[in-house]
């Protein structure tokens, strides 16, 4: 109040908003000080540091765009996506490489899945060769299948690094950083946007919602009618041992379920040397609970609440049941592994903390596999950002930032 008596800047008042650190926010927080130079941009994150969920917890893996349908947002946002990644590394010294991809198909159910694959690669303008079994254990020995579909333009980095690289550009351009943050009530009124923190009231012109695996907690508390639910499905990873490591010098991915948004577990070369492989894809009983057997009684509960829930598991039977025990047992998961790469053994997978993804599902059970977005007047939620949202980082946040010109008549 003072401050305004003086005719001085409210610090609690901004003219944009971005709840949510993580890839996306940053990105998006960044792209407003571009569009907009001059107006007081506010990123803010609940933990103490950015980019602590999806963004520290995925595999770092620059997505070629081969699985979305020719011509959709999907496609092209994660081709301009891998380009504009790319540069971005290069720019700031994140460490990246492009290593190519091989989806390996290990039965004939498989090969004529690689065989679409090839055809949508070719459509997409995705520079991608087929490979006979002769020609994958060639180019890989320790990599075995009837056939593989390798692809030249698929990479590694640091996401975690892009993210902090890009809130450090917020504060660059004058905008302001503030973790440890959390939203616990949203106000919307005909000028402004109050939001009720546990750091005090902050006041915006608009904010853009970036809230992950809370996105329908955050719409419902802004009054949004919510008809999802942000289901968390842990990732669980494993690490190669070092000296097992050049097993694979290429990303090592089967052949994708294209009834179900994961890609199966993949060996993932790293940009420090390493080799990890995952992850699988099991209903978590906790949003933020990385650790196995996590359990959130609050999230558990509004799971079971939830009417989708229980067509998603009718309707996945047999494949939840065996990521369920994939999960439970690291041999169940090693079969998954030594289909395409038989020499893995099971003293060579270490621990490596588990990602979770933040899926929506409707309340009629269906997956949501495109963005989806919720308006107020004063507000964009960003509800689902599916893979690869990573990758397309940079051109998501620029078709943001294009709504919330639209919206605001800019």
């Amino acid at each position: 109040m003072l401050t305004r008596l003086l005719g001085m800047p409210d610090p609690s008042r901004h003219d944009y908003v971005v709840v949510g650190g993580g890839i996306v926010g940053a990105a998006t927080a960044r792209a407003l000080t571009l569009r907009f130079p001059g107006k007081r941009v506010l990123l803010l994150d609940k933990e103490p540091g950015f980019g602590r969920h999806q963004t520290g917890h995925n595999s770092g893996v620059i997505h070629s765009g081969i699985y979305y349908a020719p011509g959709s947002l999907k496609a092209e946002l994660c081709r301009a996506g891998a380009a504009a990644t790319e540069r971005f590394a290069e720019e700031h010294g994140i460490p990246w490489q492009r290593i190519g991809k091989l989806l390996v198909a290990t039965t004939p159910a498989e090969v004529a899945g690689m065989h679409a694959l090839a055809e949508r690669a070719e459509v997409n303008r995705i520079p991608a060769t087929l490979l006979t079994a002769a020609e994958l254990r060639e180019r890989e020995p320790h990599i075995a299948g009837l056939g593989a579909l390798h692809l030249t333009s698929t990479g590694i980095t640091d996401y975690g690094r892009i993210n902090v690289a890009l809130a450090g550009l917020v504060e660059q351009a004058g905008g302001t950083l503030m973790t440890g943050t959390a939203v616990t009530g949203v106000r919307e009124t005909g000028s402004e946007v109050v939001l009720a923190t546990t750091s005090g009231d902050v006041v915006a012109d608009y904010v853009v919602y970036c809230a992950g695996i809370q996105a329908d907690r955050v719409a419902a508390m802004a009054g949004v009618d919510v008809d999802f639910a942000m289901i968390p499905f842990r990732g669980e990873y494993y690490d190669v041992r070092p000296e097992r490591a050049d097993l694979a010098r290429t990303l090592i991915y089967p052949i994708p379920d294209p009834e179900l948004p994961f890609l199966g577990v993949h060996l993932t070369p790293t940009v420090d040397g390493g080799l990890n492989v995952g992850p699988n894809a099991v209903l978590g009983l906790a949003r933020e609970g990385y650790p196995k057997f996590s359990f959130d009684r609050r999230d558990a509960l509004d799971i079971a609440r939830f009417p989708g829930i229980w067509q998603v598991a009718r309707s996945n039977v047999r494949t939840g049941a065996r990521e369920l025990w994939n999960s439970l047992s690291k041999r169940g998961y090693l079969k998954l592994c030594q289909k395409y790469c038989p020499e893995l053994r099971l003293e060579d997978l270490t621990p490596r903390e588990a990602g979770i993804r933040a899926q929506a599902v409707m309340r009629d059970g269906s997956f949501v596999h495109d963005f989806l977005l919720r308006e107020t007047p004063r507000g964009l939620h960003v509800v689902n950002a599916p893979s690869p949202a990573a990758t397309s980082a940079l051109p998501i946040a620029d078709e943001i930032v294009r709504r919330v010109a639209l919206a605001q008549g800019a």
